[in-house]
């Protein structure tokens, strides 16, 4: 059995959760997608976020951390901040 971690991956770019925290994209970019659980509900034994605050930040670390957010907005659902925020990293790759 391999000691190594496998990341997980959405879109071919990495996804890392700490507690309600999750980091989509690689900080080797300029921009990562952070996306904050702010609410959940239990459906049977699974807990399901129902809102979820999204936002577009800078990986630069000479920025403040107020300076570091391009876009943010709250969404209902995981799966539809997930989206958005692939949307809005792709866009933000692709403008340099």
């Amino acid at each position: 059995m391999s000691d190594k971690k496998e990341v997980l991956t959405y879109k071919g770019r990495p996804l890392l959760r700490k507690d309600n925290i999750v980091y989509y994209g690689s900080m080797a970019d300029s921009h990562i997608v952070m996306l904050q659980i702010l609410e959940t509900k239990q459906e049977g034994d699974l807990q399901l976020a129902t809102r979820v605050a999204v936002q577009l930040q800078l990986t630069d670390p000479d920025a403040r951390s107020r300076d570091r957010v391009v876009k943010k907005s709250e969404k209902e659902g995981f799966y539809t901040a997930l989206d958005l925020g692939c949307v809005w990293l792709e866009r933000a790759l692709a403008a340099k």
